[in-house]
């Protein structure tokens, strides 16, 4: 079964691209929502022009960029040997698509970057679009849904819709890098974020040095 990944337009490309590294790395199957919003946040960020008749190309172009927008940083296979593609895209508008049904089988769902305004969609269950409908399945079907949300300060409003998705059974990650994993590199504060919220998911991963009861300890080599 997939996971869905779900990239909303709020600031913060370089987690999803990190989520969607790792889980794939892992040998995971991913469904992938982009938002109609998310796509002038990627165009901005990366300079890449995510289209639904090229996904295959823009995502590996998008997934091989580093954090500090360095094309070519990453290798990113998007194809099992024999079984086709371990990624299978969704454009957001499609209300019919496999993620809006209870019945379409997926292990959870990760909304990485998560804007105030999908926050807003996803609490008050409005499923304007795939992404909203996908969460709001992934909820009634009390499988786990993990929100990142990428905004700050943070007004009443959305604190209030942060509580109700947490009361509903979902898991809300800031998107908070720490700095006691010894990072040297953009690209490690993206990871320690991305790696939290695989955390969240149960995900098993690499991105990021774990603490260990030991001050100091990130800033020494690893092992």
């Amino acid at each position: 079964m997939p996971w869905i990944v779900g990239v909303s337009g709020a600031s913060g490309t370089p987690y999803a691209a990190a989520v969607l590294r790792a889980l794939l790395a892992g040998g995971e199957s991913v469904d992938l929502v982009v938002s109609r919003a998310s796509r002038l946040t990627l165009l901005d960020e990366t300079g890449i022009s995510f289209r639904d008749a090229h996904w295959r190309d823009d995502l590996r172009e998008w997934l091989a960029r580093g954090a500090d927008g360095k094309p070519g940083t990453f290798d990113v296979d998007l194809e099992d040997e024999g079984d086709g593609d371990r990624v299978r895209y969704w454009a957001a508008g499609d209300l019919a698509a496999g993620p809006s049904s209870g019945s379409y089988a997926t292990k959870g769902m990760l909304i990485v970057p998560a804007s105030t305004a999908c926050v807003a969609g996803v609490a008050l269950g409005l499923s304007k679009d795939l992404l909203q409908r996908a969460a709001s399945v992934t909820l009634k079907e009390r499988r786990p849904l993990v929100v990142a949300v990428r905004e700050t300060p943070l007004n009443g409003q959305t604190l209030r819709h942060l509580v109700a998705l947490d009361e509903a059974g979902a898991s809300v990650v800031p998107a908070s890098p720490a700095f006691y994993a010894g990072a040297t590199h953009i690209q490690d504060l993206v990871d320690f974020v991305a790696g939290r919220v695989l955390d969240a998911a149960g995900v098993g991963h690499g991105l990021y040095r774990r603490w260990k009861g030991e001050i100091g300890g990130g800033s020494r080599p690893p092992a």
